[in-house]
């Protein structure tokens, strides 16, 4: 049994390997093709594409009876998005952070993040939840395609400025690559996590740390699939496009549309309060001082985001598995690793402003004069 559950893991990642190279490919024809820049279908298109492994999940776990799978694969899903996706495409090759993604795209998401801290606190996402989250991602939509048609009129009057590996194909064919892709990274999503979670329940592992752990990887690899093949296609602002909109999707659809759909409402865990949904919350947060100075995530700020994650792993196995390591590892991420993060993340933005306010009154243009 175990040996088949592994098959089921490899067959898996190949699939998302496989999906993501044909979503990425269709997603930058349909980017050209409707004059969308790629950022906004990294934000929409693609990221609604990579969330549906998250939401079949999801809906899977609520009519099933399992909450806390639910609520850890969305809380779990959006930390590996951050931390480990962003972390790792950043060691690959850093990120560019389109200003767009930095005025709107990065607040919408720390917001929706604090409202679902905020809705979870009575334990329960119920139908006004669901609403409310739901009709943010609406709004983001909206305000995405509004913005981002206005920025791809340069690139639809100059589609030889694009990358030569992302030059449009015919319609006809991005269109089948994105049903292919899709159906590919739904399929993989599903085999990876099949196998992974019966590994992960025969260690008799509970719901909530299945969902944070194994099923939030897993159903984060269609998103680590695509931003690796977007940044090898020279198309790094539609990686990070993907992973912000993914961690808008999961909350805004994931999340709101079963809360609406199903009625009953979704079950928040008490550790999930507690210790999870502040958690995703802090990591949204700790992307804004990064994206506001330079507009580039570096490799060295990837491996501290990778790094965090690692921490985090480890604290979810040490916890669950009440291990005597488990108290003195959460004092010492508490008031050492966390405070150092934190003094680490305002010297970079205190320092990358200052290098930002010198240029500007090297051109004469000093952002507090009052002219």
């Amino acid at each position: 049994m175990l040996l088949a559950d592994i098959g089921w893991v490899v067959l898996g990642l190949v699939l998302l390997i496989l999906g993501g190279e044909a979503l990425v490919r269709s997603a930058s024809t349909f980017a050209v093709r409707a004059g969308i820049s790629p950022l906004v279908i990294g934000l929409l298109v693609v990221s609604a594409a990579t969330s549906a492994p998250e939401f079949a999940v999801t809906v899977g776990a609520v009519l099933n009876g399992e909450p806390g799978l639910a609520i850890g694969n969305v809380v779990g899903s959006n930390i590996a998005n951050i931390l480990l996706i962003l972390g790792l495409s950043a060691v690959i090759s850093p990120l560019i952070i389109k200003r767009q993604l930095v005025r709107v795209d990065l607040p919408i998401m720390v917001g929706l993040s604090v409202l679902l801290v905020a809705v979870s606190l009575d334990g329960q996402i119920g139908l006004i939840d669901g609403l409310i989250l739901f009709g943010g991602l609406l709004a983001h939509a909206v305000i995405s395609i509004r913005l981002g048609r206005r920025e791809a009129r340069e690139v639809e009057a100059n589609p030889e400025t694009l990358p030569l590996n992302s030059q449009p194909v015919p319609l006809w064919l991005a269109s089948i690559l994105l049903a292919l892709g899709v159906g590919l990274l739904v399929g993989g999503s599903q085999s990876l996590v099949t196998g992974a979670v019966n590994i992960a329940t025969a260690l008799g592992v509970s719901g909530l740390v299945v969902g944070l752990t194994v099923v939030a990887i897993g159903t984060s690899l269609p998103e680590l699939a695509t931003s690796i093949i977007a940044i090898r296609r020279g198309e790094r602002d539609m990686a990070v496009g993907n992973i912000v909109g993914s961690n808008i999707f999961n909350i805004g659809m994931v999340l709101g549309l079963p809360a609406i759909l199903l009625g009953q409402g979704i079950p928040v865990p008490e550790a999930a309060i507690a210790i999870d949904l502040p958690l995703m919350l802090a990591a949204s947060v700790a992307l804004l001082p990064l994206a506001f100075t330079g507009f580039i995530l570096a490799r060295w700020e990837g491996g501290l985001f990778l790094l965090l994650y690692t921490a985090y792993l480890l604290f979810v196995v040490l916890a669950s598995t009440e291990h005597d390591a488990a108290e003195g590892f959460t004092s010492v991420m508490l008031w050492f690793v966390l405070p150092l993060v934190g003094i680490i993340l305002l010297a970079v933005t205190f320092f990358e402003l200052g290098v930002y306010r010198g240029r500007a009154i090297a051109r004469g243009k000093d952002p507090k004069s009052k002219r």
